[in-house]
């Protein structure tokens, strides 16, 4: 477990603060020597397991955690959770070795905000952190394509009661929702609904509302846990 003890200085008080947790030492270095060199982002500490992240979180408050998943004393997963509930400002960014769908799908439940496979450039890590600092999901698009995919192709089962049902949502959010679960951007939802981008920005919030979910990655989970999209995958269902 390492910390940074330099003093504040006002020139860089507007830097995204940054903690590190991966048991592997060499993992951590790295991740720092990305990170370190760039002026708008401050490595304020490093831990090797869950438990010293959420320790040293919660004594620094850093604005993003980049978490690793499987680490020994207490998994990413389980750290993240309680990051969640004690520190909701903290925003973690879940790395890990294995780009397993359940994995995925479990960091994202437990409140991390992006989901990234290792071996991501330098530069996919830097865009990553700055987007989930601002509040947005960060999951590398193939991964995404890959969960959309497995709760495509997944039997029928049993589903979760989600927090609201499809029937709480208004038509035309039904359709943005769904839309959001094939992948599409705000951009995109609106050249194919011929609305402008801050129309769809204003339903994508009311949707995220209803549905009680915080980002793009937790609204897809739900489309699919909802059984929304398995409805409307074929064209003329």
């Amino acid at each position: 477990m390492t910390t940074s003890h330099a003093p504040t200085d006002p020139a860089t008080s507007q830097r995204i603060t940054v903690l590190i947790a991966d048991d592997q030492p060499l993992v951590r270095r790295g991740l720092a020597l990305i990170l370190g060199p760039d002026p708008s982002f401050e490595v304020v500490a490093e831990a090797e397991n869950g438990e010293q992240a959420v320790a040293l979180a919660q004594q620094l408050r850093p604005d993003v955690v980049v978490m690793d998943i499987r680490m020994p004393v207490l998994d990413g997963v389980k750290a993240t959770e309680e990051l969640a509930r004690t520190l909701p400002g903290c925003r973690v960014l879940a790395l890990s070795t294995f780009d397993m769908d359940e994995y995925v799908v479990a960091a994202l439940r437990a409140g991390a905000y992006g989901f990234l496979p290792k071996d991501i450039s330098p530069e996919e890590l830097i865009a990553a952190v700055r987007t989930v600092h601002t509040g947005e999901a960060a999951v590398a698009p193939r991964l995404l394509t890959r969960l959309i995919s497995t709760y495509v192709r997944a039997p029928r089962a049993p589903r979760p009661t989600p927090v609201a049902s499809p029937g709480d949502l208004t038509p035309r959010e039904l359709e943005v929702w769904s839309l959001i679960a094939t992948g599409l951007d705000n951009a995109e939802i609106a050249r194919e609904m011929e609305l402008s981008v801050s129309t769809v920005k204003n339903y994508i919030t009311s949707i995220f509302g209803k549905l009680d979910v915080r980002d793009r990655a937790q609204a897809v989970i739900a489309a699919y846990e909802s059984g929304l999209v398995e409805a409307r995958t074929n064209p003329g269902s």
